[in-house]
C-alpha cells in the first residue's frame, strides 16, 4: 500500500512551491498563548538531544512534556533541565517534565502533539513510525536511517497518518548553501558537469564490533534497550559512554548502528548535492567504488550525465559547469565569479524553499500542515545516496539504480542489503 510516487510529487510540488515565496518567518508569533503552545516529548537526550532541548525549550512555540532517555543519568539530566527552565514560567502553570526510559511510553501520551528524535541511528526507523501511528509530528535526527529499506516505510508511515516530519538536515535552513544551490539551479554556472561531495570521514572503519572487549555494564544504562533492533553484544563504553563522556559516542563507526563518515557527515552533503542538482525525490543511477583505476574515487553517475564523486580530504560541496564553479561549507560560499557570492537571485528565477530557522520551520509546518523543508521523503532521498556508496565499497563492484522503483537493476545480492533483519521483539 505504498504512496504513488506521482501523487506524493504532484502534493509535494505544490506546497513546496507555495512555502518556497514565504518565509517561515512570516508564519511565526511570538506572543503564543500557553494553551496554543506545540507540546513535545524528546525520545534521547544524549550529546545532539540535549542541543536540540535546549532549542526547543526556548522557543515560544514549544512546551516540552516530557524526555526519555535509556541512560537513567541523562534523563534525569533532562527532565531537571526541562523543569530549571519552566519553574521560571509563571503563564504555563508547570507541574513538572515527565521522564520515561522507554519511548513507547512517551508515544502513548495524548497530550503530546509532537517529538524530537534524537537516538543512535539504529534507533531512527522504529520510533519514527511508531509516532506517526500515534499521530505525532516528528523531528528526527540526520542520517534518517541504517538501511535504504527503512527509508521508505517512514516516507509511506507518514503519508498515511498525515504526520508532518522534519529531517535534522538543517543546512537546507543556511543562507549560504541555499544561495549555492540557487546559483547552480538558475544555471550560473552553465550546465552542471561534476559535484565533488568532500566529507570530514571516510567508510566504515570497523563493519562488526566483536572485536571489542565485553566491560562491566553501569547501572543507570539499560543496556539490551540501547541495543533495540541490533545484534546482541556485550557492553562496551565506547559504543554508550557515560554522561561524563564529553566526546562523541564511536557507535558511528560501526555497522550495526551506523554507516560511518558516509552518513554521519554525507547525509549533511549528499543533502545539498541533492538540493543543487534538483534530485530531491530521485537519485544517481549508477555507483562505482574506487579501485584504483577507472575510479580513484567513489563516484555516482545520474541519468542526465551529471558525475558526483566523494573524497576525504575536506568538508565541502563543489559543484562544477560549462561557464564556472560554486563551492559552498559552513563557513564559506565561494565563486569563480566573486559577485555571484552576493547576487540576488530574481524572483521570476528558480527559488528553493527559505527557512532561517530548521527548528522553527517544523513547528511552523505542524501550525499549518504543510510539508516542511526537509521533509521525510528529502531525507529518505539523501540518505540512500549514503547507503548506495557504502554499499557499492562493501561489495567492491559497480551498482546500478533505478531511483523511480528504489531497486538495484538485476542484483538481487545487492537489493538483499536494502534491509536487515532486526533483532526481536523489534521489528517494522
Amino acid at each position: 500500500m505504498s504512496i504513488k510516487r506521482r501523487d506524493f510529487l504532484k502534493q509535494a510540488g505544490l506546497l513546496a512551491g507555495a512555502a518556497s515565496v514565504i518565509p517561515a518567518s512570516a508564519w511565526s508569533s511570538s506572543n503564543v498563548m500557553p494553551n496554543d503552545r506545540i507540546t513535545l516529548g524528546f525520545i534521547g537526550v544524549g550529546k545532539q538531544g540535549e542541543g536540540l532541548l535546549r532549542g526547543f525549550l526556548n522557543s515560544p512555540e514549544t512546551h516540552v512534556l516530557a524526555v526519555c532517555d535509556v541512560d537513567a543519568n541523562k534523563m534525569e539530566r533532562a527532565r531537571k533541565n526541562v523543569d530549571a527552565y519552566y519553574s521560571k514560567q509563571k503563564e504555563l502553570n508547570y507541574k513538572g517534565c515527565d521522564a520515561y526510559r522507554d519511548f513507547r511510553d512517551v508515544l502513548e501520551r495524548k497530550d503530546i502533539d509532537a517529538v524530537v528524535i534524537a537516538t543512535p541511528d539504529h534507533w531512527h526507523a522504529i520510533p519514527a513510525i511508531m509516532a506517526a501511528r500515534a499521530g505525532k509530528d516528528i523531528y528526527c535526527e540526520k542520517p534518517l536511517t541504517l538501511t535504504i529499506a527503512e527509508g521508505r516505510e517512514m516516507v509511506n508511515e507518514v503519508r498515511r497518518h498525515n504526520r508532518v516530519f522534519q529531517t535534522g538536515s538543517m543546512q537546507r535552513s543556511s543562507s549560504g548553501f541555499r544561495q549555492a544551490c540557487e546559483l547552480v539551479r538558475n544555471g550560473y554556472i552553465g550546465d552542471v558537469k561534476t559535484v565533488r561531495v568532500s566529507i570530514r570521514t571516510g567508510f566504515i572503519p570497523h563493519p562488526i564490533v566483536c572485536e571489542l572487549p565485553e566491560e562491566p555494564k553501569p547501572a543507570e544504562l539499560d543496556w539490551d534497550m540501547w541495543q533495540g533492533p541490533a545484534p546482541n553484544r556485550p557492553y562496551n563504553a565506547i559504543l554508550a559512554p557515560p554522561i561524563s563522556f564529553t566526546g562523541y559516542p564511536a557507535w558511528r563507526n560501526y555497522r550495526d548502528y551506523s554507516g560511518g563518515g558516509m552518513t554521519d557527515w554525507g547525509a549533511h552533503h549528499f543533502d545539498i548535492a541533492q538540493w543543487g542538482l534538483g534530485m530531491d525525490y530521485s537519485g544517481p543511477v549508477e555507483i562505482n567504488p574506487p579501485d584504483d583505476k577507472d575510479y580513484k574515487l567513489l563516484t555516482y553517475k545520474y541519468a542526465n550525465g551529471v558525475v558526483m564523486d566523494t573524497d576525504f580530504d575536506d568538508n565541502r560541496i563543489l559543484f562544477t559547469g560549462t561557464d564556472g564553479w560554486i563551492d559552498v561549507n559552513r563557513s564559506y560560499l565561494k565563486a569563480s565569479n566573486p559577485k555571484l557570492v552576493n547576487h540576488k537571485i530574481g524572483p521570476n528565477e528558480i527559488r528553493l524553499y527559505h527557512s532561517n530557522d530548521h527548528h522553527d520551520d517544523w513547528l511552523q509546518a505542524i501550525r499549518n500542515r504543510r510539508i516542511p523543508i526537509t521533509d521525510v521523503e528529502i531525507g529518505c532521498r539523501s540518505v540512500t545516496v549514503c547507503h548506495l556508496g557504502n554499499l557499492a565499497v562493501q561489495l567492491g563492484r559497480k551498482l546500478q539504480w533505478d531511483p523511480d522503483t528504489e531497486n538495484f537493476v538485476n542484483d538481487p545480492e545487492a537489493n538483499r542489503l536494502k534491509e536487515r533483519s532486526k533483532r526481536s521483539p523489534w521489528y517494522l
